[in-house]
């Protein structure tokens, strides 16, 4: 079969993607313990040049995750720690004037950079968050009707405490679309504890440098999208985010019930981006149904929203789309 405007991807290629892989992951787990699922989500959003959201109590080191896998780029970070009083001109910018000429000056906010950390997003007002859906979306942001492109490899990294937590606001469901994976992490085992307790007293935190460049990055970014996909995976990927939308077709009516908004379009886009990371990352150059299935609670459960009786009866977006699974056939 001719598959047409499909170049192949060289062993060489192949090979220097592996080698800048290893490179950032090589310098991640000097730094970081455990937490292997995280440390592949913001690989995979980084090669997609997409954004990320971090789930956890406080203290699990999102926050040391998302600066680690940063640090080992060459590129702008900017971190913006979010507070209920951050207005949105403290993102994107503002207008100032200059006494001296009379005019207004626009001053870019610190949104402008290649890495973006919004640390604690969930504990800024409905207003602020709103702020950034235009630039994680469009990549530019709009200041006194100016128009201001953000860097081409631009990447937001929001981490969030559960929303039983005092303090936080939930989160738009366009907010969260806009977000290419989300991750939930989990308290560490005693013996990574015991190791995380030792390189902090050996102070492994001091040594940053960057292993990578930004066109090492390009690299990366322009070869994913050369990752083949068959007609039969895309079927597969558009069942089941379909099941998302109606899930009484696909599943028991005792788990549908509890599902009020399944994924979007873009949960599809998402997913057959992330199978073709996740193929890039195993040295192939096609993905397959199971490339799709390592992903499939990372893009999609922020985009599956459950009512109020689910969360009485502890069932989370996790268990609809493990049943999901199990209901669309594997090509």
């Amino acid at each position: 079969m001719v598959i047409e405007n499909f170049v192949r991807i060289s062993r060489e290629e192949v090979a220097k993607a592996i080698d800048v892989v290893n490179r950032i992951t090589d310098y991640y787990y000097q730094k970081m313990v455990g937490q292997r699922d995280l440390g592949t989500a913001l690989l995979i959003t980084l090669i997609t040049n997409g954004h990320i959201l971090i789930e956890s109590v406080p203290g699990l080191a999102k926050t040391t995750a998302a600066k680690t896998m940063t640090e080992a780029v060459n590129g702008k970070f900017s971190r913006i720690q979010c507070t209920p009083d951050l207005l949105p001109s403290d993102i994107v910018g503002t207008q100032i004037l200059n006494y001296t000429n009379n005019t207004f000056e626009t001053k870019l906010g610190p949104v402008h950079a290649n890495f973006v950390l919004l640390d604690e997003i969930n504990r800024s007002s409905a207003k602020t968050q709103s702020a950034m859906l235009e630039v994680m979306q469009e990549h530019q942001t709009t200041i006194g009707g100016q128009i201001y492109p953000v860097p081409d490899i631009f990447m937001v990294i929001a981490t969030q405490n559960p929303i039983e937590q005092e303090g936080t606001y939930l989160l738009s469901e366009a907010q969260l679309d806009r977000f290419f994976m989300k991750c939930v992490i989990d308290y560490p085992s005693a013996d990574e504890e015991l190791t995380i307790i030792n390189r902090v007293e050996q102070d492994v935190f001091a040594d940053v440098h960057s292993v990578v460049t930004l066109d090492d990055i390009r690299f990366l970014q322009g070869l994913v999208k050369r990752v083949y996909v068959d007609d039969s995976v895309k079927q597969y990927i558009i069942r089941l985010v379909e099941a998302t939308r109606h899930p009484d077709k696909y599943i028991s009516k005792d788990l549908a019930q509890y599902v009020t908004i399944g994924a979007s379009i873009r949960g599809s886009i998402c997913l057959m981006e992330a199978a073709k990371a996740v193929a890039l990352l195993s040295a192939r150059d096609y993905a397959t149904p199971d490339d799709v299935k390592s992903q499939i609670h990372e893009v999609l459960r922020h985009r599956v929203s459950l009512n109020f009786a689910a969360v009485a009866d502890g069932i989370t977006e996790d268990k609809i789309i493990d049943a999901i699974m199990g209901a669309i056939p594997t090509p």
